[in-house]
């Protein structure tokens, strides 16, 4: 370890660190696990650097841990047996926009927010909105998602090529410009989700779209979670084309009031954005309003000013924030699961059961458009019993999801947290499977080691 971190602080000088402060900030993510700081910290610039890094460490057979901007939450950064952290934040060039042909690539680090703010002026945008203003290498690492999937996807049908540097120290470029291809092995798809164990992703091309002629976006309050869900399943089933419906239970709602300084009604809430003409957004509005209104939900009040859409889905981006707000001293653990959008209703309502039977306070919200919806736990550690409580909900959640068809995560990712559910979702010859790939593209097991699977 410290001859390699000697040859890289020869190639990088001051970009390398070994300040404990910025280790431990490249060692925990936002959750309650406890993380571990890597060795050093490498500020990188350039695929070059990246390839020379690696090659360093597969010498020494030192693990390398890339890190975007630190807002994953199943522990996907953490360094369990120390090593290099390689952060691409600096990696932040927007190197082509083709607006003809509704594409850009970017170098990982360059953030969501800022490739929007890019391409603005040309009248387009690119719609994948975890809520955190991640990093775009990063996002194709955990094949993350957020409140516009159901309409637009997720990172997977969104990303068309990737730059990566592979354990070996070769940088491999998975794919060109064209929109579908069928030459040979689908690499883009292989290393989306891949978590940095396969390959450290250095640079994204991504599938652009034009900013629609009108967004219409508004809440609607229902009598109970029951009945948002019902309302959710009906809109999906009857094809509106919706870009954004989330679900924001009672609690979450008290939070956003309190945090976010807005009014809504206490209860079971839905936040809803139509894409499209100004007389498409308006019929779909008036469509959803009266599944709504069958429900017992409503009213539907809408808006299509910038500033009021900005205003209502920030309070929804800030949802982690506001609910912690409102439990001081209390760790926080955000979980997701997803499920097919038929046993929506019957996760949830089983979900919010188990929290009432074990006394437990975990506010739902969740992109339930696609049946992905989140759980922010919150947990005194000193507390044993609590724990006990917390964690065995956790496991269910899990559980319930996959016995349901669903999966253990929508969008977090596996990262460490939920490795041990991999083989309950995909049998044991799927995680062998997964392990033989590893195994071929990673036989040190230098990238991101203790993800996944373990070797």
């Amino acid at each position: 370890m410290t001859q390699a971190i000697a040859e890289i602080k020869a190639m990088l000088g001051d970009r390398l660190s070994t300040a404990e402060a910025v280790r431990e900030q490249h060692g925990k993510d936002q959750t309650w696990a406890p993380g571990a700081p890597p060795d050093a910290v490498a500020f990188v610039r350039t695929t070059e650097e990246v390839q020379g890094i690696v090659s360093i460490c597969s010498s020494y057979e030192t693990p390398v841990i890339a890190f975007g901007t630190g807002t994953s939450l199943e522990g996907h950064f953490t360094a369990p047996f120390g090593g290099i952290s390689v952060d691409v934040s600096a990696m932040n060039a927007i190197i082509e926009v083709n607006a003809e042909d509704l594409d850009a690539r970017v170098q990982a680090g360059v953030t969501r927010k800022a490739l929007n703010i890019h391409l603005r002026d040309k009248g387009l945008f690119f719609p994948i909105d975890p809520g955190a203003d991640a990093s775009l290498g990063g996002m194709a690492a955990t094949r993350a998602s957020g409140t516009n999937a159901v309409r637009y996807g997720t990172m997977r049908e969104n990303v068309l090529s990737l730059t990566a540097v592979m354990a070996n120290g070769e940088v491999v470029r998975t794919a060109k410009r064209a929109r579908k291809s069928s030459a040979g092995y689908d690499l883009t798809r292989l290393l989306v989700g891949s978590e940095g164990t396969l390959g450290i992703i250095t640079e994204v091309g991504v599938r652009l779209y034009g900013i629609p002629e009108s967004i219409a976006a508004g809440v609607c309050p229902f009598p109970s979670v029951d009945a948002a869900c019902q309302a959710v399943i009906q809109t999906i089933q009857l094809g509106i084309p919706v870009a954004r419906i989330e679900l924001v239970d009672e609690e979450h709602v008290k939070a956003f009031n309190a945090y976010s300084k807005i009014d809504l009604k206490v209860v079971p809430t839905l936040f809803v954005e139509f894409h499209g003409t100004p007389a498409g957004t308006e019929e779909q509005s008036g469509l959803f309003g009266s599944i709504a209104e069958e429900l017992g939900g409503g009213p539907f009040t809408w808006a299509t000013k910038e500033e009021d859409r900005q205003r209502l889905w920030q309070a929804r981006h800030d949802a982690f924030w506001a609910t912690k707000s409102l439990m001081p001293g209390k760790e926080a653990f955000a979980t997701d699961v997803c499920v097919p959008i038929s046993r929506l209703a019957e996760c949830v309502n089983e979900t919010r059961a188990d929290l009432a039977a074990n006394g437990l306070y975990g506010p739902i919200v969740g992109h339930v458009g696609d049946g992905n919806f989140h759980v922010v736990l919150y947990c005194d550690r000193s507390d044993a019993a609590e724990l006990a409580r917390v964690k065995g909900f956790y496991e269910r959640l899990i559980k319930r999801a996959i016995a349901m068809e669903g999966t253990s995560t929508g969008e977090h990712g596996v990262g460490s947290g939920k490795m041990r559910f991999l083989e309950l979702e995909h049998g044991v010859e799927g995680v062998a499977m997964m392990r033989r790939i590893k195994q071929a593209l990673d036989p040190k097991n230098i990238l991101n080691p203790g993800k996944i699977v373990a070797l």
